[in-house]
């Protein structure tokens, strides 16, 4: 099934090879798919394509997590914080400071 979605993805893709939803699905998929080095593709290019897609900010900081490239994350995710304080997403900009202190270890709690 997931090939089949990817397979689909990669048509729409021919048809608007910059469109950046689509470039965030292909990423996403191939995220669940397991294949880090297609989604990390798809990602790095929205983020040098389309900087202001705020949504791949996370995803890509959490695959760099799961990667063990902390240094990666944590640069990631000032950038999507600068990207949705621009797009004034608050939301976005409250996730993506979440994660940037639980990968910096400034999410501590008090006992």
């Amino acid at each position: 099934m997931q090939s089949t979605r990817i397979a689909k993805l990669l048509e729409f893709l021919q048809s608007d090879p910059n469109d950046p939803f689509v470039l965030y699905a292909l990423a996403t998929e191939y995220n669940t798919s397991n294949d880090t080095e297609k989604a990390l593709e798809y990602y790095l290019r929205l983020t040098t394509d389309h900087p202001d897609y705020v949504g791949t900010y996370y995803h890509l900081g959490k695959l760099y997590e799961q990667l063990q490239q902390t240094e990666k994350a944590i640069e990631i995710y000032q950038k999507g914080m600068l990207a949705a304080r621009n797009k004034r997403d608050m939301h976005a900009f409250s996730e993506l400071q979440g994660a940037y202190n639980s990968a910096a270890g400034l999410d501590y709690e008090d006992d």
